[in-house]
């Protein structure tokens, strides 16, 4: 099980890794951020697209247990993606309320990840 989780949790990182280096104003348009300059589009590679990148190569050693890190790195992964959806959360107390689509869908799969990584570690 955790080979899986850490599999599919892995290629949805790497999908959005690559495609925030691609095209990082196509990922970040659904939020209504418009990327006018080159430090904007600099800090969306390196948030997304690198950062998505990391977490999948770190998650491929998990699911391939190598060095038996699989542990330790789906507790880092699980709590960063907690940490990411308890965020949407809080800023749901301090703004206006928001569409389903992109920030509550994104908080959904944020925290359905960050479960199953927590409970198959």
């Amino acid at each position: 099980m955790a080979v899986a989780v850490c599999t599919i949790i892995g290629l949805f990182f790497l999908a959005m890794g690559g495609y925030a280096l691609v095209a990082p104003a196509a990922l970040i348009g659904p939020f209504g951020v418009r990327l006018t300059v080159a430090s904007a589009r600099y800090e969306v590679r390196a948030v997304y697209g690198g950062f998505g990148l990391a977490m999948a190569a770190v998650l491929s050693v998990a699911a391939l247990d190598l060095g038996s890190l699989r542990a330790g790195i789906m507790v880092a992964v699980g709590a960063a993606l907690a940490g990411m959806a308890l965020g949407r959360v809080l800023s749901a107390a301090l703004d206006e309320r928001t569409a389903f689509y992109p920030t509550w869908f994104y908080c959904v799969v944020e925290a359905l990840a960050a479960t199953a990584l927590l409970l198959t570690a």
